[in-house]
This record gives structure tokens, C-alpha cells and sequence, in this order.
């Protein structure tokens, strides 16, 4: 049962006796281990990551303790590290603005049972994308966005995201620049998908700009929003082979389909408790 089960992310330096550790407490606390993936920048003092993920009986009304006493382990090792419950579903919040194939994949998959997460919204600065919304029963916010109100407007988001308790946003084709003020309050929480294989082709137009370099591969990227535009933690990528005598059309056409497969999967990876960044990179357990 999923209200059994949950996943333990750590990151700390490397050192001997880590994986022991961990496994001897969770078989003290009565767990069985359903898997366990770790990884290592250098075995010397370099930078050590692991995701366990295991069941235990009546884990909910065991929850505390077991954070309360993994803490003297934490405290040995230096650890960074969250314990999620799998039943304890993450609430999503999606961005869009005019382009729907990116929402059509996420709410398809979501209704097919593949995510394990409740969406709880679909925002978005036009209305074209509310008829999709509100036939997967989702409530859909509109804000339209100039530059003189962006400011005020994203204040209004946040209050919205706050007051439904969100735990992540995707911005699935959300046309606008978030600014500073909205990304520090959900550091590391939002996600977007870039039409490029970054850090090729930062920015607007990138399949114009493809086309114009004669490329023979493109491709789309996941990744965290920072502050520096299209620079965040890369989740996912993926590509796929175009000819010469693809348009900029046609080219968009086709990294269509990327985009789609990419941000589900980041998505995916993020749900499952399945990433730990890092400087500015991310170490993901698949």
C-alpha cells in the first residue's frame, strides 16, 4: 500500500559507512528497503547522493519518530536530506498561455492514472486554454499580464499558489518572464520546458534561430526557473533527428513532440521524488 511507503533523499560528503547507516536504521525501524540508488562524485571526499525508497507498517503514525530519530545520523554525516510520504500526494499548479499541447499531455496523463499528484489549477495570461481546462473539471484562473500590472499580477499568483497550498508549478508553455520576486518563494518548485536543447538557443525563437544554423538535431528541455533566464538545474532532455529541408514551421512542428515527452517526464522524476539538485545541476534516480 502507498500509505506504507516512502522515500528518503540524502546528500552529504562522501564518506564510509553512509549506506550502512541508513540501512541498519531503517531495518531497526522495522522497514523493508524496495530500492535503494546512490551515487558518488568522487569516493575521496567528493559529493555523496542517495534515494531509498521503503514500506513500514503503519508508517503514517510513525512519521515523526522516524524523522526525530534519523536526526543523530543526519547530525554524524552532515546530511542534507527530506523524507516524503508516497501517500502524501504533491498538489501542481500549471501555467499556460496560448500553445496547448504541453497542458493536453499533462492532463491526459494525469487522467490515465500516470501521475501520482492532484492538479489543482491551470492559470494562464489568455483565456484560449480555458474550454481545456475546465473539460478535465479543472478550475481555470485568468490574469492577463502587461508590462505595467506584471508585478502586481504575479503578487495575485502567489497569494493563489499560497492560499491552495502548491507544492510545484509547470510552466507548460507559459509565455512570460517570471521575475525574481515570483521565483523566491517557490525555489526549486517550478519547472519549464525550454523548445531547445539549452544551452543552445537561449531565449525566444529557437526553432527560427535552428533554422537558420541549418541544425540536424533538436530537442527540449526541463529544468528548474532561476533568476538567470533558461539557466536553471536540468531535469530532462531528450532530441530527435530533423532533415535539411525542414522549415521553421515544420521544425516547430516536430519539437512539438519533444517538448511533450520531456516535461512529463520531468514532471514525473519530480513526483516521485526523484531529483536532488545540487550546485546547479541535478542528480535524478531513474
Amino acid at each position: 500500500m502507498s500509505n506504507d511507503k516512502a522515500v528518503l533523499l540524502i546528500s552529504c560528503t562522501d564518506k564510509p559507512g553512509i549506506v550502512a547507516a541508513v540501512s541498519t536504521y531503517l531495518y531497526e525501524k522495522g522497514a523493508n528497503i524496495i530500492s535503494s540508488d546512490q551515487y558518488s562524485t568522487n569516493y575521496q571526499e567528493g559529493l555523496f547522493f542517495m534515494r531509498v525508497e521503503f514500506s513500514i507498517p503503519s508508517l503514517e503514525q510513525k512519521f515523526a519518530e522516524l524523522q526525530g530519530d534519523f536526526q543523530p545520523i543526519t547530525d554524524k554525516y552532515e546530511m542534507k536530506w527530506n523524507l516524503f510520504l508516497n501517500s502524501r500526494k504533491k498538489r501542481v499548479a500549471i501555467f499556460v498561455s496560448k500553445e496547448d499541447h504541453c497542458l493536453v499531455e499533462l492532463l491526459w496523463q494525469w487522467k490515465a492514472g500516470d501521475f501520482d499528484c492532484d492538479i489543482v489549477m491551470v492559470v494562464s495570461n489568455h483565456e484560449d486554454l480555458r474550454p481545456t481546462a475546465t473539460s478535465f473539471g479543472l478550475p481555470f484562473y485568468h490574469f492577463p499580464v502587461t508590462k505595467e500590472n506584471k508585478l502586481e499580477v504575479e503578487q495575485q499568483h502567489i497569494k493563489l499558489l499560497k492560499e491552495n497550498d502548491i507544492d510545484v508549478i509547470v510552466l507548460a508553455k507559459y509565455m512570460q518572464i517570471v521575475s525574481p520576486n515570483f521565483i523566491a518563494p517557490f525555489k526549486n518548485k517550478i519547472i519549464n520546458i525550454h523548445h531547445s536543447f539549452l544551452p543552445a538557443f537561449v531565449g525566444a525563437k529557437p526553432y527560427d534561430r535552428a533554422y537558420e544554423r541549418g541544425v540536424k538535431i533538436i530537442g527540449a528541455t526541463a529544468h528548474f526557473v532561476t533568476e538567470e533566464l533558461d539557466a536553471g538545474p536540468i531535469i530532462e532532455q531528450d532530441i530527435i533527428r530533423v532533415s535539411h529541408d525542414y522549415s521553421a514551421a515544420e521544425l516547430k512542428r516536430v519539437g512539438r513532440m519533444v517538448e511533450r515527452s520531456v516535461i512529463a517526464r520531468a514532471l514525473q522524476w519530480y513526483l516521485q521524488n526523484r531529483v536532488i539538485i545540487f550546485d546547479n545541476k541535478t542528480i535524478v534516480f531513474k
